[in-house]
């Protein structure tokens, strides 16, 4: 069945224009006598409407699709082997994508971190005079850092650094001249010449080499606050051949300091203008020999540089310099900051944290992606949640398994129609290789025959199907010059009943949309000052879309025929939608604070009562005690709503430390406590550190009801049973004298009114009766008893 509406039914010259209007469109370059196919606009339509029409397939039917083609795709690792270049942490390795104009492909990328990876640790510190005791202390730190790193690799190596600021005015002492020599002689003790950077130890297994090494050093002293730290960054990342990288090794730069540090143009303090090139400049001596030539770098080329050489960062700094170096780190990926004490006597521990952290984040980036493709992320974490719009993970343990869904869309073509790029996890030696190749030409094109005779005897190029004619003339076949003209071809350049443009079509609609004059069949545009004019029929130009704001499709994005075509961040009509996620991510890395949407970069709450730029504000919301009772539930007890739901990683981005006790981290920590299923107290308490960093410290043995003791159970009972007993005999001894007294009362009363008569005998008795006994006879004498009778 023929489809007459069409998506592809619009005015297009060529084949090449033909699969650029949308993924489903075909060209037909068959040879037909019928003189309206000479036209391109006609040979463009469905496929199905294609074949419907009679094009034979396939030599005459162009239609590319899109495919994917996987490259390499080894299995993830669980462990790194003695030989890590056998570890493979992200899967698949290499992809072919084929992609036609506005068409797309998705693809999965796993990512595991195995277990036992090896670390190289470079220890980067300020030895400027107000580092003194930091100094102290690192004296002894390479030991019990082996120590504590030893448990979660096997295979570690070391290495030292230091920097002051550069050996230039206004940076250092100039005045005295014994100052340029110690410039410490204004304090009255003896320290080294300042100097920018100085490479001190490679990367070595051998923890005693980094202890003696440390301990021959001297601190030094620069006039200026800030120091000049971001200058040996750049040449600890980029000097591997110095450092000692490996390449199959997670790469640590500590950088220790106590103040702020310069950053680019503040070179030009001293006449220095030339930028930095963020290459390797250490001389014989492993000094930094462009100290006084090149500017500091910018935050750009230390992000650029920390992702080549897959390094992460991590700012050891005290806590007056916190927040800028907070700022720096969302400017950094893969970067930590970490408060150090005065003296650094957390520096191990404060590693430890940053390392863990480290571990426990898989943030995905990009490198080399064409202007011509947009990348959307869709996250698969823990538990088989999907959080749309976003390339990270958070929460995992080492070994776990993530998951990220990339969508690749063509948006235009390239000179070059071949493009590769890299996708991979910050600071991960591995990556994921795309090679993408742009299906913008169709293969009739290679068939093009120059001074074609079907264009008119030579008058133009006859390339699949049509004639593509010379300057200067027109028509389906190059037979008219634009000097004619005949009333018989208008109707060509009047917009077809059936389609119109605008509403408006057939016979009396406006020759070439009004905005250009019909020769010989075809329009010639007119020019404009607003912008360029086109197509078949003059209906196309680059600014009649929608603003916002004032700007033509929002600034964001370009006018083609009166659409916006948006850029890979933006979407929506007059493209002033954003596709970014990351914008509404709260601080502590929900997305609208868990209580909203993110629509067009911004979030709209949806819990009432919550407002601010990421729904992070909300007088009447439950708090905080009782949001994070269901994270500690669901990630340290496997239990509750959020864990039943499978919305525990997507909420709770909260790091669980468990803890003897609960003690005192900052006056904005919170202590709470809840009573569980089983009736036990829970106590937790929340803290956010300095980093913007969330951590639950929970108390590891809840405060539970203690159970009965059997013994005092038995006793009471046997207690009971003979208290009881007696109680009942008492009742039955006390209910028996009562009634016995009652009886005996009621004896008594009866006696007492009982009446005896007197019966009076004459005479003796005849029976003797027996009386006393006479002990001097033996014999017992009778009594004689007188008995009255009447």
């Amino acid at each position: 069945m023929y489809d007459c509406l069409s998506t592809c039914y619009v005015y297009v010259d060529t084949c090449k224009q033909c699969l650029a209007v949308h993924p489903t469109c075909a060209w037909c370059s068959q040879e037909w006598n019928d003189p309206s196919m000479a036209w391109g606009s006609s040979r463009c339509d469905l496929k199905r409407n294609l074949l419907v029409a009679g094009c034979a397939p396939p030599t005459a039917l162009e239609f590319p699709t899109s495919k994917l083609q996987v490259k390499e795709d080894r299995p993830l690792s669980n462990k790194a082997a003695g030989d890590t270049a056998d570890a493979t942490q992200i899967q698949p390795q290499r992809l072919h994508i084929t992609l036609r104009p506005d068409d797309s492909k998705r693809f999965t990328v796993k990512v595991r971190q195995v277990e036992d990876y090896p670390v190289d640790l470079y220890y980067l510190m300020d030895l400027s005079f107000s580092m003194n005791d930091d100094l102290f202390r690192l004296r002894t730190l390479g030991k019990g850092l082996a120590k504590e790193m030893g448990r979660t690799t096997s295979n570690l190596r070391m290495g030292f650094g230091a920097f002051v600021d550069k050996p230039l005015s206004p940076y250092m002492y100039i005045s005295p001249k014994e100052a340029l020599l110690n410039p410490c002689h204004g304090i009255n003790t003896t320290c080294l010449p300042q100097f920018g950077y100085k490479h001190v130890l490679s990367l070595t297994e051998e923890v005693g080499r980094f202890t003696e090494e440390v301990k021959k050093q001297i601190v030094s002293r620069n006039r200026d606050a800030p120091e000049g730290g971001f200058d040996a960054i750049i040449q600890a990342a980029v000097c591997n051949e110095k450092i000692g990288w490996r390449q199959g090794a997670s790469h640590l730069l500590i950088f220790t300091t106590d103040a702020k540090t310069h950053v680019a143009l503040d070179g030009r303090l001293a006449g220095i203008v030339q930028p930095n090139d963020g290459k390797c400049h250490l001389n014989s001596e492993n000094m930094y020999s462009m100290s006084t030539i090149m500017d500091y770098p910018s935050l750009a080329l230390i992000t650029e540089k920390m992702s080549e050489n897959n390094i992460n960062l991590i700012f050891a700094v005290t806590s007056p310099v916190v927040p800028l170096y907070q700022n720096y780190s969302e400017l950094i990926p893969g970067t930590t900051v970490g408060t150090l004490s005065n003296d650094s006597g957390n520096v191990i521990q404060l590693i430890l944290n940053a390392y863990a952290k480290i571990r426990s984040v898989i943030d995905m980036e990009t490198q080399g992606v064409p202007e011509e493709l947009s990348l959307s992320f869709n996250a698969t974490c823990l538990n088989g949640e999907v959080i749309p719009g976003i390339k990270s993970c958070s929460g995992l343990k080492i070994g776990d398994t993530v998951s990220f869904s990339v969508e690749a869309r063509a948006r235009g073509c390239p000179k070059d129609k071949r493009k590769t790029f890299v996708i991979k996890p910050v600071g991960f030696k591995d990556s994921l290789t795309v090679t993408v190749t742009f299906e913008c030409e169709c293969k009739c094109q290679a068939r093009a025959e120059p001074l074609s005779p079907v264009c008119n005897n030579g008058n133009g190029t006859y390339e699949c199907g049509i004639c593509l004619c010379h300057p200067g003339r027109l028509g389906p076949r190059c037979e008219c010059a634009e000097g004619d003209y005949s009333t018989t071809e208008q109707d060509r350049c009047s917009v077809p009943s059936t389609v119109g443009i605008g509403g408006a079509g057939g016979p009396g609609a406006a020759v070439c949309t009004g905005r250009g004059d019909c020769v010989c069949g075809q329009c010639v545009c007119h020019s404009s000052d607003f912008g360029k004019v086109w197509g078949k029929l003059c209906e196309c130009d680059d600014f009649n879309c929608l603003r916002y704001k004032g700007e033509l499709c929002s600034g964001h994005g370009t006018c083609d025929c009166g659409f916006c075509q948006c850029d890979s961040d933006w979407q929506g009509e007059n493209c002033n939608c954003s596709r970014r996620t990351d914008t509404c991510m709260s601080s502590l890395g929900l997305l609208c604070s868990g209580r909203g949407q993110c629509v067009c970069g911004a979030c709209e709450c949806t819990q009432p009562g919550a407002y601010g730029a990421t729904c992070d504000k909300c007088p009447t919301c439950p708090d905080a005690c009782t949001m994070k009772k269901e994270c500690v539930e669901c990630k340290h007890f496997k239990r509750g709503k959020l864990f039943d739901d499978n919305t525990c990683t997507r909420i709770c981005r909260d790091e669980i430390q468990l803890v003897d006790d609960l003690e005192f981290h900052d006056k904005n920590a919170v202590n709470c406590t809840y009573k569980d299923e089983d009736d036990c107290v829970e106590r937790f308490q929340y803290y956010e550190d300095a980093s913007g960093k969330s951590i639950l410290f929970v108390v590891k043995e809840p405060d539970c009801p203690k159970g009965p003791d059997i013994l005092v159970v038995l006793l009471s009972v046997a207690g009971a049973i003979l208290v009881l007993g007696l109680a009942g005999l008492l009742i039955w001894k006390l209910l028996v004298t009562i009634h016995d007294r009652r009886e005996f009362a009621k004896f008594e009363e009866e006696r007492a009114r009982a009446k005896w008569d007197t019966v009076r005998v004459h005479g003796w008795p005849t029976t003797p009766v027996l009386g006393s006994y006479n002990h001097s006879t033996g014999h017992n004498l009778p009594f004689r008893t007188q008995v009255d009778y009447k």
